[in-house]
């Protein structure tokens, strides 16, 4: 027994009930058009807005160790001072709780090393 021509049928007769609704829906709308059609307002163009300037995030890095502490901004200054360079491109500073020891890479060349703590 054939199954499948049920389906087919129900398919056939739901496509007929959309060809009607849709002429149905075509000419009610062909009927409720106003006499005069409206001109579509102008587009208006956006501005293009310059790119946002990303903000800084306000942030605070503590190293805290045997009971004392010091901050990253107190690291860098440090290290700038121990190097006694004039011109200062690029702080890289690198700390060692376990030996309480700072070492650090000012502009690529300079190097050196003080106490955590």
């Amino acid at each position: 027994m054939p199954r499948s021509s049920k389906k087919s049928t129900a398919k056939a007769e739901t496509a007929v009930e959309k060809e009607i609704v849709a002429e149905t829906t075509a000419e009610t709308v062909v009927e409720a058009a106003p006499a005069e059609v409206k001109k579509p307002a102008a587009k208006k163009t956006a501005a293009k807005k310059p790119a946002a300037k990303k903000t800084a995030v306000e942030s605070k890095v503590v190293i805290q160790a045997n009971g004392s502490e010091a901050t990253a901004e107190d690291l860098v200054n440090k290290a700038i001072a121990a190097a006694d360079v004039k011109t200062v491109k690029k702080v890289d500073v690198y700390v060692r709780p376990e030996i309480n020891k700072v070492y650090y890479v000012i502009n690529g060349d300079v190097l050196g090393e003080f106490d955590l703590f």
